[in-house]
């Protein structure tokens, strides 16, 4: 039972101080989950506290590859609309 961070954290150290196993590391490109320390906050609180404060969606998966903050869990703006959106304002 471990979660991991993707290449596309960008090292804002958001998750580090808040890991109730001290399983966040600083690596490089990018930070680093500790399989062997992580819990995924098991026992300390109801979900992953790293995945909780991380302001880059899908950066953090768990131990099945699924995306902890999913894209658009933080916007509320499901990913097509954003891909349509994004595609409206690149015609212009």
């Amino acid at each position: 039972m471990a979660l991991r961070i993707t290449a596309s954290c960008v090292n804002c150290w958001a998750c580090a101080p808040l890991c109730p196993s001290d399983a966040i590391r600083a690596a490089r490109p990018h930070f680093q989950i500790d399989p062997g320390r992580c819990s995924e906050c098991a026992g300390d609180y109801e979900e992953a506290q790293c995945a909780s404060i991380c302001p880059i969606e899908g950066a953090i998966l768990d131990a099945c590859g699924v995306p902890l903050n999913p894209p658009g869990s933080l916007t509320g703006i499901p990913p097509e609309r954003l891909a349509a959106a994004r595609a409206e304002i690149q015609a212009r």
